[in-house]
């Protein structure tokens, strides 16, 4: 009875002591968010004192342009009242001096016209009528001069706009976060074109674009409601590629690496601060390649842009060369690149051929073996009614479907691993697992009919598997 008590006790012990360490963890936790939000009234308090510090003194800039324009538009006024006054004033003078003289000679010449002696009027009336043709005449050139319309009336003071601009007066704030449109965005093998959008584009000064190679392997870390993600190959900041002071809302991005998915974030930008997108993930296409003519079997022959190989017995004669494959029994050409980073994808398609080989091979790999006969290189076979993936003389049989059209490689060279598909039944053949070495390079054999290979393709979505954005 007493082991029994003794358990029991032990258990309510147990319980007691984990939900007293669990109240005790979540007060300490409600003590840090305790004191975050103290901290945060604190900098409420400041930065609004601030805001209405600066409130204050951008207003009385305000009134104090306001004052400077109505000293000056005054002063205007003023000058433009007085040069008119002055000028009436000049106007009224000569104008009573016209009417003065023109009195005296309307007088003498009556009094002249009174004159009943005619040798004394004969006498007078000449010099009286050129006088008065003189003041006629002085006086037609002094009216056109007056003008009654100029009282100052077609000046207007108009401040309507300047009072919709003021009325319109608020605070500025950071500009909402934009959005990556990544159905809109669109890439070659070494470039990627970014488009984003923005539903506040008016308050936005400018774009900064932000982008780093992606891991598939990150930490989300909040901040201001952002969502921010620090790749683990980014431990610093230098990490992160930036493209400032963007006006527009695409943005191209040269000379990327090829077959590399890439994280992007767009941050908006004005006076009050900024604010970041979401991040996006974007990939660059694989690597384009063609045929090496210079490393063709003689028996094979390269055509149509370099992107086909066939069987042709007719070939002429082509010197040898170190990297030209000379197998009696393999007829062999090599892709025209060496590929030693990112993921790769490219097709082939089987044109009526029922004796190939496809693969990858190192730069030492033999040029007068088969390829995947030795330890330089992995390749997809088929003989006749055969199929098999080979390496290092290892051969492992494999069922694809019996019309098997177009092959599908993926190349996945910073994991180590070379996958072989059906292309168009989206089907997977087989993968191998290798450490690489060495660059590689795309290498076909063809021992009747011809291949064609498609190459720079992005890799189709259903083999791009790897790890998502949180």
């Amino acid at each position: 009875r007493s082991l029994i008590i003794f358990f029991f006790f032990f258990l309510e012990q147990q319980n007691l002591e984990s939900n007293l360490t669990n109240l005790i963890k979540r007060n300490t936790e409600l003590e840090t968010l305790l004191a975050k939000l103290i901290q945060t009234c604190q900098h409420v308090e400041v930065n609004a004192s601030r805001q209405e510090a600066k409130l204050t003194e951008e207003c009385d800039l305000l009134i104090e342009i306001i004052q400077q324009r109505r000293q000056i538009i005054g002063t205007k006024i003023k000058e433009g009242k007085v040069m008119r006054l002055r000028k009436l004033a000049q106007q009224i003078a000569n104008c009573k001096q016209c009417i003065e003289r023109s009195a005296s000679l309307i007088s003498q010449a009556e009094h002249s016209l009174k004159e009943n002696d005619h040798a004394r009027f004969l006498q007078t009336a000449k010099n009286i009528t050129e006088r008065v043709s003189m003041a006629t005449a002085s006086s037609q050139v002094l009216i056109p001069e007056i003008n009654l319309n100029d009282t100052f009336d077609t000046f207007a003071l108009d401040f309507s706009r300047e009072k919709k601009l003021l009325e319109c007066l608020d605070y500025l704030t950071a500009p909402n976060p934009p959005t990556i449109r990544e159905e809109l965005c669109t890439a070659s093998y070494d470039t990627i074109t970014v488009h984003w959008t923005s539903d506040d584009e008016f308050s936005v000064v400018s774009y900064e674009l932000q982008y780093t190679i992606f891991t598939g392997q990150a930490n989300v870390v909040s901040e201001d409601g952002l969502c921010l993600l620090l790749l683990c190959l980014c431990n610093s900041a230098d990490s992160w590629m930036i493209v400032p002071n963007i006006k527009q809302n695409h943005y191209t991005v040269h000379g990327l690496q090829s077959g590399t998915k890439y994280i992007f974030m767009v941050k908006a930008i004005n006076q009050a601060g900024s604010r970041s997108s979401e991040p996006g993930k974007l990939k660059t296409n694989s690597q384009p390649f063609k045929l090496d003519p210079k490393s063709a079997h003689r028996k094979l022959k390269v055509s149509h842009d370099n992107l086909t190989v066939e069987r042709d017995e007719s070939s002429s004669k082509k010197s040898h060369t170190p990297e030209r494959f000379t197998s009696q029994g393999s007829y062999g050409v090599a892709g025209n690149v060496f590929i030693d980073s990112g993921r790769h994808y490219w097709e082939v398609v089987i044109s009526g051929s029922t004796w190939y080989a496809i693969g990858l091979a190192y730069k030492s790999a033999p040029k007068h073996e088969w390829i995947g006969k030795n330890s330089a290189s992995w390749a997809l076979c088929r003989c006749n009614n055969n199929w098999v993936v080979r390496h290092n003389s290892k051969e492992i049989p494999i069922e694809p479907a019996p019309h098997l059209r177009r092959v599908g490689i993926l190349l996945d060279y910073d994991n180590g691993s070379i996958a072989f598909y059906d292309a168009l039944n989206s089907i997977h053949l087989y993968t191998f697992d290798v450490a690489f070495a060495q660059p590689v390079c795309p290498t076909f054999t063809v021992w009747n009919k011809c291949l064609t290979i498609i190459t720079g393709l992005p890799i189709p979505d259903h083999l791009d598997c790897t790890e998502q954005l949180p």
